[in-house]
């Protein structure tokens, strides 16, 4: 039989392009992603070199695993690709914090499937979004389980997080073990680090900072997964179907 009432699908690619630039978050998110790429070239050794990083945050701080990082003590060439390696690196995070935003802002693209009988459309148009969308906690979570994207993310934030209290609570010294479950869980994980920072200097129970900065990086954890799972599920989202 033909196929040809089978839609093309979008290849993956070109479908994240389209929801990093589909409406006015991601393309703001971009502008100003591309304001503070500009200023890093142009005034690196000012204060907002680094702005970049934190903009294209989690996926951003991966560049700590590079081999090589721009400005090491080597000779030119290899500089030099150090430092492409992490602008195409940087534009890479951009370009996916900017489809996150795009899934956020467009929001569930799976709610209201098509439904290729007039009839049954007609039925889901008298009901409303109401009366097929699912309310509550459950459904605000959802996006943070129900798909590989956000379920694996998750997994990291538990190692890194896991691995933090072992550090705290166990051994004698942590060390810098809190700078891993901070950037898996970024941006939001500068909140937990500024909400604990006066119980680690001005309390006089020590577990206290680590307990708080441990929920907060959870809790940023979980708005990230949710995220991703929104642009997991706007990326997976089939074009509608043609009447028959």
């Amino acid at each position: 039989m033909p196929t040809e009432s089978h839609p093309r699908r979008l290849p993956r690619l070109r479908r994240l392009l389209a929801v990093a630039s589909g409406n006015w978050l991601a393309r703001g998110y971009l502008a100003v992603f591309a304001v503070s790429f500009t200023a890093m070239f142009l005034f690196p050794e000012s204060a907002i070199a680094g702005s970049p990083l934190l903009l294209t945050a989690p996926l951003s701080f991966l560049s700590v695993f590079f081999p090589l990082a721009p400005g090491a003590e080597v000779d030119g060439a290899a500089d030099v690709t150090a430092g492409v390696v992490f602008a195409v690196w940087l534009l890479l995070c951009a370009l996916v914090n900017a489809a996150v935003l795009g899934a956020l802002a467009t929001g569930d693209a799976t709610a209201t499937p098509h439904v290729a009988d007039p009839a049954e459309q007609r039925r889901r148009d008298r009901t409303g979004p109401a009366g097929t969308r699912p309310k509550g906690v459950r459904a605000l979570l959802a996006p943070a389980v129900d798909n590989w994207l956000a379920r694996g993310y998750l997994a990291v934030v538990a190692v890194a997080l896991g691995f933090f209290l072992c550090a705290a609570f166990v051994l004698p010294d942590p060390g810098f073990a809190g700078i891993w479950p901070f950037m898996a869980t970024a941006p939001f994980s500068i909140l937990a680090m500024a909400a604990s920072a006066p119980f680690e200097y001005y309390s006089s129970i020590p577990w206290l900072s680590p307990l708080i900065f441990s929920l907060g990086v959870a809790l940023s954890g979980l708005v990230n997964a949710v995220l991703l799972g929104l642009l997991a599920r706007r990326l997976r989202a089939r074009a509608p179907h043609p009447a028959t």
